[in-house]
């Protein structure tokens, strides 16, 4: 896990109640499944670090703000060009915010 000043990444899937009635839950979960899947793929690819997971939000963090930058990009293109069920659309909103975070207990709790 990163210290000192690093980029922490936010993401969500936007309308995801929308596109769960929408899509229906078995659809809706090989959606996710591959959402998560290719914002994974970019954080990895660009030297970050997954911190937590949990519905359809996605927090990773990088050693640098060029770093999140790049990934962020590299998310909204990988879901812009990925096919979803139902011939969807599937948005991520994506924040990213730079600074440096009070670690406790492995977990990013504040700024100093």
């Amino acid at each position: 896990m990163p210290t000192g000043t690093v980029a922490l990444l936010f993401s969500d899937i936007e309308g995801s109640t929308r596109l769960v009635q929408r899509l229906g839950e078995d659809a809706y979960a090989a959606a996710l499944a591959e959402c998560r899947r290719l914002l994974r793929q970019a954080v990895t690819q660009h030297g970050g670090c997954e911190v937590d997971c949990r519905a359809d939000e996605l927090f990773a963090v990088f050693s640098g703000a060029g770093d999140g930058v790049a990934a962020a990009v590299g998310m909204q293109r990988a879901v812009a060009a990925a096919s979803w069920p139902g011939g969807e659309v599937v948005r991520v909103r994506i924040g990213l915010n730079v600074g440096d975070p009070v670690v406790a207990d492995d977990v990013y709790v504040g700024w100093q």
